[in-house]
């Protein structure tokens, strides 16, 4: 005997009942997403490290884990134990020309500048914001055992991240063989065709980007070095940070760089302040262009590829839903949310289907002069 099948009121009754109840649990418990989805990233770049390990090396998984989590926790932890006496001799020159760096604030902010017929005071806002700060800095004196809870609790959730990673490396393969058997059949093609796009998504963007980041710093490191800037090494690695921030990171380094050049100038060339800034700002000009047009493409590919204006609205509505996290994260999520939406409107409207592997290619960036030399 045929087993009774639900009416369509039923089974869209049930469903509604299930994002509602989705959406309370999502609220209710919202404090172990940012936690979660950390675990999850790591996991995502790791598991193909463990699974080139595993082919090569014939120990169990969870031993290659766990010594893939040691080596890497060690390089985490001697980074800093290079870099920061680095930073600290850049530092001993920040002392150096504090004074002069003083200077030249005090003379700029004790100038009036008039502008469209309204005169400007810089040197009064300043006093403001520092009255304003002090008020803020004020009560957060003596509050120790609120730091200490805090440290706490971050190490707890540092816990739980390796353990949750750990064991989405060594069982996530299972895991998605358990969620996969209970797809209908007719939509296992349309489940690999989605799975298969934001997966080159992820991919491209945790993998290439840390690749990019990497190479961004060098350039940056070298070419400040170069040319005198001052604290290349701490500029060349925020630099390669800042990568993560796409159309928008390139104008925070820039503005900084402009205020080091200015203020500082370079600690070798010599040239006025002003002209050498004005070299940093046409420099990092020609770069943001080899960068766009040529490094992106090339080692994280246009797949992940957003219109500036969709980035920035993506960073900033990021940044309100999950804090940091959301910022580097906004660009991957809004192109996997590209995919879905595309799936979802085909569906809708009877329309077919194509992934963004299977359609036309994107045309090729602009060729720059520098370009054609090649």
């Amino acid at each position: 005997m045929e087993r009774p099948r639900w009416p369509y009121a039923t089974k869209l009754t049930i469903s509604l009942l299930l994002l509602a109840f989705f959406v309370y649990l999502l609220s209710r418990f919202n404090e172990i997403i940012p936690p979660v989805v950390i675990a999850i990233i790591i996991a995502y770049i790791l598991n193909p490290i463990v699974n080139y390990l595993q082919s090569r090396v014939h120990l169990p998984r969870s031993l290659i884990i766990l010594l893939t989590y040691i080596v890497v926790i060690a390089l985490i932890i001697s980074i800093p134990i290079v870099i920061i006496p680095l930073l600290a001799d850049e530092g001993t020159s920040l002392q150096i020309n504090a004074g002069e760096i003083i200077k030249s604030l005090e003379t700029a902010l004790a100038k009036q500048y008039r502008v469209a017929g309204i005169t400007f005071h810089p040197g009064e806002w300043v006093s403001q914001v520092v009255g304003a700060l002090q008020g803020l800095v004020q009560p957060v004196i003596g509050q120790t055992v609120t730091l200490v809870k805090n440290i706490i609790t971050s190490f707890i959730w540092i816990i739980f991240i390796i353990l949750v990673s750990f064991y989405l490396i060594k069982d996530g393969s299972s895991l998605e063989e358990w969620i996969v058997s209970h797809l209908p059949p007719e939509f296992m093609p349309d489940y690999k065709w989605i799975h298969d796009e934001i997966n080159q998504i992820w991919g491209a963007f945790f993998r290439g980007q840390l690749l990019l980041s990497t190479v961004v710093s060098i350039i940056f490191i070298v070419v400040g070095i170069i040319l005198g800037l001052p604290f290349a090494l701490a500029m060349g690695i925020l630099a390669g940070i800042l990568e993560f921030l796409p159309s928008i990171g390139h104008g925070i380094w820039l503005l900084i760089a402009a205020l080091l050049s200015f203020f500082i100038g370079s600690t070798w060339i010599p040239l006025p302040n002003w002209a050498f800034m004005l070299i940093v700002i046409g420099l990092h000009l020609f770069f943001e262009q080899f960068d766009l047009n040529y490094l992106i493409p090339r080692i994280i590919g246009r797949r992940v590829h957003l219109p500036p204006l969709v980035v920035i609205l993506g960073i900033v509505s990021g940044a309100l839903l999950a804090g940091v996290l959301g910022i580097p994260l906004a660009a991957p999520t809004i192109a996997s949310a590209r995919v879905i939406g595309r799936y979802i409107f085909a569906n809708l409207f009877d329309m077919e289907w194509t992934p963004i592997s299977a359609a036309q290619p994107l045309p090729p960036p602009k060729i720059y002069w520098w370009q054609r030399t090649q």
